[in-house]
């Protein structure tokens, strides 16, 4: 098992979702909290579990990192990430959002989400 080194200490930084603070520039961060890095696990976790996948559609993004979601299902998902998409998303783009493990999918990206 390796060692996992703790958060620096960092000033609160408040935001519209309770949790999403933390890191001031996406490509220095190293976090894979909920929003931040996709880690390994949580990648093998989403692709081992296909039926918890909701298809969906991109309905409004941000600069802030928010975009919400329009599950084919009938029901909406505002989901967040710290390097808002990397600009990969475009509103009516079809994405795929795991119903568990925090995962959304935009063609061949993947990106960590957390509920906003």
């Amino acid at each position: 098992m390796s060692h996992h080194e703790p958060h620096a200490a960092t000033q609160p930084r408040t935001g519209r979702a309770t949790g999403m603070r933390g890191c001031v520039h996406a490509s220095e961060c190293s976090s894979d909290r909920p929003g931040h890095g996709l880690h390994a696990m949580q990648l093998r976790l989403a692709t081992a579990t296909p039926s918890k996948w909701l298809d969906a559609i991109v309905t409004s993004i941000d600069a802030d990192g928010f975009a919400t979601v329009a599950t084919l299902a009938g029901g909406a998902r505002r989901v967040w990430h710290h390097d808002a998409f990397a600009g990969a998303l475009q509103v009516g783009d079809p994405v795929g959002v795991h119903g568990v493990y925090g995962v959304l999918a935009a063609g061949g990206l993947r990106f960590s989400v957390a509920e906003a």
